[in-house]
């Protein structure tokens, strides 16, 4: 073989991960393709291509017989033992059959071969690498629109931001860097497809594990996250060391933490709350930064009756029903708020707190662990600003 093609078969192999033999073999399939197609060739075939200079060698099997009626699969004796001298008459040998000028079809058919074979390989590796990279979160490059889908740069291969991925309120000019979250792989004709998330839940909580050592060490846990893309997310932390605070871990020192997430988000509210074991606390820990005065909870229907006072009642609904809309997505209830003048004028009717007039209500999501993991369809509420 040409010490050139054997150096750049090496290059190859060393360079794209594809073993010298798997090429070799591939490489003589389709040389015997080849031969058979432009020397009208039938019968056995086998090329052998040598990985020293010994070149392509082509070999044709053929049934040594007494009389031939089939130049193309029979040989005489005669002839047979000019090959192989103790041949003998029903023994199949192997005669080369190589043709003058087979090296220059070797060598377009082997060029054809070999980039076939690199880009099949190639995607191939791709699949496997970025499938078990799913669920993590990857910096990239913004290099293009087409229509609404957005194009990123992840290195050595191209994603694509779907328009359900992306944020409404981010603007994705042409190389910006961003932080991605890989959602999908696709296996399409034309290689892998990488689809990545800009909207996911579960951004949040590697975007934390980057900027958080506590996160990353099990020190802190995120229990469950609710967002609302490019608007305000939700995030309950838990301490399994009773010396290290979780909140004051995720904030940092001055507020570095929480703000690195939030720059990279494009300023998306970020409101970091205590987790809590005990439901009502934990539910009027999520309707922070509003104060609640007392909380009821009814495990048989998920329902928590929020009591809050008149100045904090807008506090706690918030812009569009926003904060009570996450929080019940954050807890896994639903969460129904009255006012305390208006328990108080039931109080004075004889009625009980469940009578009082709600003033906002929010459903959560269908269990908790979907709040953890993707975006729900925005809940009709009765929030007022």
């Amino acid at each position: 073989m040409n010490a050139d093609f054997l150096d750049a078969l090496r290059q190859i192999e060393k360079e794209k991960e594809i073993p010298l033999e798997v090429l070799l073999s591939t490489i003589e399939s389709a040389l015997e393709t080849a031969y058979k197609k432009n020397f009208a060739a039938t019968g056995d075939i086998r090329v052998r291509v040598s990985s020293s200079k010994g070149g392509f060698h082509v070999f044709c099997e053929k049934e040594v017989v007494e009389k031939v009626e089939n130049a193309h699969t029979q040989i005489t004796l005669d002839e047979a033992r000019k090959h192989v001298p103790d041949a003998r008459v029903g023994d199949v040998i192997e005669i080369e059959v190589t043709p003058e000028d087979f090296g220059r079809i070797a060598a377009q058919t082997a060029k054809q071969v070999v980039v076939q074979r690199i880009r099949e390989a190639e995607r191939e590796r791709v699949y496997e690498e970025f499938g078990e990279r799913i669920g993590e979160v990857l910096t990239c490059t913004v290099q293009r629109r087409e229509q609404r889908n957005v194009f990123v740069n992840l290195g050595k291969v191209e994603a694509i931001l779907p328009p359900a991925e992306q944020v409404p309120t981010e603007p994705y000019r042409f190389n910006d860097r961003l932080k991605v979250y890989v959602l999908e792989v696709r296996r399409t004709p034309k290689g892998p497809q990488i689809v990545v998330s800009r909207t996911h839940p579960s951004l949040i909580r590697r975007l934390f594990e980057l900027e958080v050592p506590e996160i990353a060490e099990g020190i802190v846990t995120i229990k469950s996250v609710a967002r609302e893309p490019g608007a305000r997310t939700k995030v309950a932390v838990h301490s399994n060391d009773e010396k290290v605070d979780p909140m004051g871990a995720c904030v940092g020192h001055r507020g570095t933490r929480v703000q690195s997430v939030v720059n990279e988000l494009y300023g998306e509210k970020i409101d970091i709350v205590r987790w809590n074991e005990k439901i009502d606390k934990f539910i009027a820990e999520a309707l922070s930064p509003a104060k609640a005065i007392s909380v009821t909870c009814d495990e048989k229907t998920k329902t928590a009756l929020v009591v809050m006072p008149d100045n904090q009642l807008s506090l706690a609904i918030g812009k569009s029903g926003q904060n009570v809309r996450l929080a019940a997505r954050l807890t896994g209830w639903r969460i129904d708020i009255r006012s305390e003048s208006q328990v108080a004028k039931a109080a004075l009717a004889g009625e009980d707190i469940e009578s009082a007039e709600v003033v906002a209500s929010a459903e959560p999501y269908p269990d908790n662990e979907s709040a953890m993991g993707q975006i729900a369809e925005p809940v009709e509420e009765t929030a007022q600003d």
